[in-house]
């Protein structure tokens, strides 16, 4: 009967997620930098961002039906502002820089939240 217990004890223990964890400078660059971000949208759909290390970030939403009423694909500038990611595109966003704060959720995911509130979900690619 111990041994039931314990088994139960370890399984409990082992689905139990590790805690989010915000991260900053470094940990942002190593986490994202040469990587496929891909930004969950409320239409199930993703979208792709690729940040290379050298610090282009583009973006492309060719594969979405409304892509040909916005500049379907563009690259900008992306960098790591303490403890918050930034980036701008040349036309989206109307030319906005944007910072987000990143929180690792899991090995390859984060949630975010954009310094005007908006806040989400990603899945990293290597």
């Amino acid at each position: 009967m111990h041994l039931k217990a314990l088994t139960l004890a370890l399984a409990a223990f082992v689905a139990v997620p590790a805690a989010a964890q915000t991260l900053e400078g470094a940990d942002i660059e190593s986490l994202i930098g040469d990587k496929r971000v891909l930004l969950s949208t409320p239409y199930g759909l993703e979208l792709p961002l690729r940040y290379s290390a050298g610090g282009e970030v583009t973006g492309d939403i060719s594969g979405f039906s409304m892509a040909s009423m916005f500049t379907p694909s563009e690259t900008g500038t992306w960098w790591v502002d303490g403890d918050q990611l930034c980036q701008q595109f040349p036309t989206w966003y109307d030319g906005e820089t944007f910072c987000f704060a990143i929180e690792q959720t899991g090995e390859r995911s984060i949630s975010w939240k954009r310094n005007d509130g908006l806040e989400g979900t990603a899945r990293i690619e290597g």
